[in-house]
């Protein structure tokens, strides 16, 4: 008759294998995986030894920057910034309630948090480039389809972050507020907004960094800023042109990114 630790021993025994069969069929289907990608996309170390002189040529023409273009390029810098600004402001708003009605512990009806998280992840989906490519198409060369494709961007970025950050929250707080009877609004704003502000705050942040990098491109396809400049020095061959952008564009986003930073860990 089997005793209880034997039994035991052959139940881990079993487990151990079963693992280690999962383990070793994940190993190969990602080697797998790797090594289809590679021969499909024709990727070659050849190739890329023989293209490392030319993209050394490349920003050899960049050197060194044509520093008399700043004072062109400032105004449209400042463009670009201020597209950031707007399109996150209003982005993070809009990306509250978008959350809320994603998050399964907050509308805890399936019929709605599920077509919420349905739709999101379709607008996620869709490039922000092809974004101000449709918003240029509709509104016409500037900043405004900029702005809307920073929008939405936003919405994306800081609803996904914040609805799976809003799953995770004590719900010790919420249950106590029904058991007082407190409506829906009170519910929110007493027992989830205190508990969410500092997560979303240090997402808004994040999705500044990302629109401010987003934005300089922007411009390639009509959508105002610093990106209508990128597309015109690359077009006409004015490398020198084109390195002062970019070190000035490095510029602003180290300074926002050592900013926001400093404000996160105040956050945190």
């Amino acid at each position: 008759m089997a005793t209880p630790t034997s039994s035991t021993s052959k139940y881990d025994q079993y487990l151990n294998k079963k693992m280690s069969i999962k383990t070793s069929f994940t190993i190969i289907l990602i080697a797998a995986l790797i090594i289809w990608s590679f021969i499909y996309t024709g990727f070659s170390i050849g190739d890329l030894m023989i293209g490392i002189p030319q993209i050394g040529a490349f920003f050899g023409q960049m050197v060194p920057p044509d520093w008399s273009y700043l004072d062109q390029i400032t105004k449209p810098m400042l463009d670009t910034i201020r597209m950031a600004i707007v399109g996150t402001f209003l982005g993070s708003i809009v990306s509250i309630p978008v959350a809320l009605l994603c998050a399964s512990n907050i509308v805890q009806t399936k019929w709605i948090a599920i077509p919420a998280r349905f739709i999101l992840n379709i607008v996620r989906t869709i490039p922000d480039l092809l974004l101000a490519a449709v918003f240029v198409a509709v509104f016409g060369i500037g900043q405004i389809p900029g702005v809307l494709a920073l929008f939405i961007l936003t919405i994306c970025i800081i609803g996904k972050l914040l609805y799976e950050s809003l799953e995770t929250i004590e719900p010790g707080p919420m249950e106590a507020m029904t058991a007082v009877g407190a409506n829906k609004v009170k519910w929110i704003v007493f027992g989830v907004v205190p508990q969410a502000i500092s997560s979303f705050m240090s997402y808004v942040l994040f999705a500044f960094e990302i629109n401010i990098r987003a934005s300089a491109v922007l411009g390639l396809v009509g959508a105002g800023g610093i990106g209508l400049f990128y597309d015109q020095t690359l077009g006409l061959f004015q490398y020198k042109k084109t390195a002062m952008i970019i070190l000035f564009t490095l510029l602003i986003v180290v300074i926002i990114d050592f900013v926001s930073s400093k404000v996160r860990e105040k956050l945190a």
